[in-house]
């Protein structure tokens, strides 16, 4: 129900923008956050929007990246800027609300220094 897209390989200094689309849910009501997962890590949130528009950043990519989403588009972006090769993971985006929580399968970014 969440499909995340976007993802590629770029050299660092570069941009990508992540998309993550829902179906079948209502998702206005939905906080939701993207989340990056590097090789032999545990999956860390990157950044949040809540449903009422608050946002929250992981102290690394302030100032790099911007989270932002479209209810009626039922979509969430990811604007990610100024890569660095510490970026590199698979990145998935969670939407949680209503008593459920929804998981996409992830876009891979490849940050080359």
């Amino acid at each position: 129900q969440l499909v995340e897209s976007g993802g590629g390989y770029v050299q660092a200094g570069g941009s990508l923008r992540l998309s993550c689309v829902a179906s079948e849910i209502q998702f206005a009501i939905y906080d939701v956050g993207w989340f990056r997962q590097r090789p032999g890590e545990e999956r860390m949130l990157v950044a949040n929007i809540e449903r009422g528009g608050l946002i929250d950043y992981k102290e690394d990519v302030k100032g790099r990246f911007a989270i932002s989403r479209n209810n009626a588009e039922k979509a969430v972006y990811l604007q990610m800027d100024n890569l660095k090769p510490d970026d590199t993971a698979v990145y998935y985006c969670r939407a949680t609300g209503n008593g459920w929580t929804y998981w996409g399968r992830g876009t891979e970014v490849t940050v080359a220094s």
